[in-house]
């Protein structure tokens, strides 16, 4: 018997689906919350949990079935979102420096408030979809993609293989 990720029921016939980008093993009354995912064995050695939506071992493993026809997943709307990238803030303050605004300035050309643009430039907050708009169209910048090999090697598990843990994310404060 197999304990439900989500609802801790015991079952005997887990279900793998996917759920906002993370595989999970779930009963059947779970199921319904979730994509299901067909896999072509119960014991993958690639890890259960998946942090971006676009690695290609879990997208090539849930789209084939096991006579080697491809079968069409559902499409996810993680798939279509494009990343924040990492040095967001530094973009905003570097493109809002060489056009010569203040955060004042800036904030009244956006019509929002100058302590988030403050935030946004010490990366304390990420901009929502309408203030991510405005700041790229007012700078002629992008906001997204080119995190690329410093992501990747950010989520290395350092298990041996074994995949990821919540030890290997963890940061503590001592």
């Amino acid at each position: 018997m197999v304990q439900c990720e989500m609802c801790g029921a015991e079952t005997p016939n887990p279900k793998t689906i996917k759920v906002e980008g993370a595989e999970l093993q779930v009963c059947a009354n779970c199921a319904d919350f979730g994509t299901e995912v067909r896999t072509k064995s119960a014991s993958s050695s690639t890890s259960k949990y998946s942090t971006s939506s676009s690695s290609s071992s879990g997208s090539s493993a849930s789209s084939k079935s096991s006579g080697g026809t491809r079968k069409r997943r559902r499409r996810d709307m993680f798939d279509e979102m494009d990343e924040l990238a990492p040095d967001y803030d530094q973009r905003i303050r570097q493109a809002r420096e060489s056009a010569g605004l203040s955060q004042e300035e800036l904030a009244k050309e956006l019509n929002e408030k100058a302590s988030l643009i403050r935030k946004l430039e010490h990366g304390d907050v990420l901009p929502s979809d309408d203030v991510q708009k405005k700041l790229e169209r007012r700078l002629s910048i992008s906001l997204t993609g080119e995190g690329g090999e410093e992501e990747d090697a950010e989520w290395e598990s350092s298990g041996g293989g074994t995949g990821l843990t919540l030890g290997d994310m963890v940061k503590r404060k001592d």
